[in-house]
């Protein structure tokens, strides 16, 4: 590590146990509701008032870990099918503003059903009922979202056939103004249909953007066990961008958020002359799947069972001791990709993250190319909200382009109107 004595930065903290792995009423009380009444991460484009009632059944049964993940699902369903139902009434009655914020107020109370992962039966129904609104509140936006699918031309015969993922460009763009390109890849729990609440800011700046979820999660087609099939699946679709006339090729850039920021490290490296930067947001390279830290972070910042849902999304299902086993043929460092060719990259994140640890950072920066960082002091996992204030610039900067960071960030909140 990086710290004296081999030990993590937060090495002090590991034996604490976060208050709300207690239960889900102390999920709720001491995480989550503050988040929820805002309209921020994980309750993107939701309504508080949705979520209340299905607090309280929750509560009321006493779910607490270890959650069964089906019971926990269906509590949220009837709430989730009442929104989709008023939703599609509202388009039939031609109010596209009213049926595009209850489409996507029903994703948010899907998401949470099928949060942190769609680990059971009920939870990957939540998961594919979600894409479904989501997908039609995207559409009806005053800016539009689509949903693309192409072929996974450089996959293997055993991975997924097809790569899908939003697509935004802004209102009249054409082939004769191209514009910049922001790729988002999303993270361990947050997929294409939350991460999508970024694109309407960068649509009013002129920036299109591309929204898909990493390996092991969502609907990516790359197998999560191999370690190089995120390269085959960043292949597949930076062919494809190279294909659209109407984004500019020298102005691409991707951002990570947190697990999606181990895979903006990779890609900034495997694909370095394909890209302007990367930003890599709360991500990690190394010491991430060091058996010392999975050991422990079940109870720490993460509001649920974290070294068990890395070992899903990296392919190895429930078996966490596997995963810790292998999980270094994942290191970025071991593989020597910290070692080559990189292109611009921003290391940012919260100095007291209990998540990734910061460690991963600062051995990145120590290896291969001169890379660019800043970590937010006294601040866990993304260094939220300070980071974007950090990154927002930076990007601006990279694409050539003037913007407001305060007024961008303004478009992020869920602000309920029906």
């Amino acid at each position: 590590m990086a710290q004296p004595g081999g030990k993590f930065h937060i090495q002090e903290k590991l034996s604490s146990t976060a208050p709300h792995h207690e239960s889900f009423e102390q999920l709720w009380a001491t995480k989550w509701k503050e988040p929820a009444t805002r309209g921020l991460y994980p309750f993107m484009f939701g309504s508080v008032k949705d979520f209340e009632p299905i607090v309280d059944q929750l509560v009321k049964e006493g779910q607490k870990e270890p959650y069964d993940w089906d019971k926990y699902a269906v509590a949220f369903f009837p709430k989730a099918e009442e929104l989709k139902a008023a939703a599609e009434q509202a388009e039939q009655d031609g109010n596209q503003e009213k049926a595009s914020e209850l489409y996507l107020r029903s994703s948010a109370v899907y998401r949470i059903s099928r949060f942190p992962a769609p680990r059971s039966e009920k939870q990957r129904y939540a998961w594919e009922q979600g894409k479904i609104v989501s997908a039609k509140g995207l559409a009806l936006r005053e800016r539009p979202t689509r949903e693309v699918k192409i072929a996974h031309k450089h996959g293997l015969p055993s991975e997924g056939k097809e790569l899908q993922f939003y697509y935004h460009l802004p209102p009249g763009t054409t082939k004769e103004k191209p514009v910049p390109l922001l790729i988002i890849f999303t993270g361990l729990d947050g997929y294409r249909t939350e991460l999508a609440v970024w694109i309407e800011g960068w649509s009013r700046l002129n920036v299109a953007v591309v929204v898909l979820e990493i390996p092991g999660t969502g609907d990516s087609p790359a197998d999560p066990k191999d370690p190089k099939s995120p390269d085959r699946q960043y292949s597949t679709l930076l062919d494809w961008v190279d294909e659209q006339p109407e984004i500019d090729s020298a102005r691409k850039a991707v951002w990570g958020f947190s697990t999606g920021g181990y895979y903006a490290i990779r890609i900034a490296h495997t694909h370095a002359d394909r890209l302007a930067g990367a930003v890599a947001l709360g991500g990690g390279c190394h010491y991430m799947f060091m058996d010392t830290w999975l050991d422990n972070v079940n109870r720490l910042e993460y509001p649920f069972d974290l070294a068990h849902t890395l070992a899903y999304k990296w392919g190895y299902g429930d078996d966490l001791e596997a995963f810790k086993k292998e999980g270094m043929k994942f290191s970025l460092r071991e593989d020597e990709t910290l070692d080559s060719k990189c292109s611009r990259l921003l290391l940012v994140n919260g100095m007291e993250d209990e998540i990734f640890p910061i460690d991963d950072y600062q051995l990145c920066l120590n290896h291969g190319a001169i890379k660019e960082a800043r970590f937010v002091d006294a601040k866990k996992h993304m260094g939220e909200p300070d980071s974007f204030f950090i990154i927002l610039p930076w990007l601006y900067k990279l694409f050539g382009i003037q913007g407001n960071p305060g007024q961008q960030m303004g478009t992020i909140p869920s602000r309920p109107k029906y």
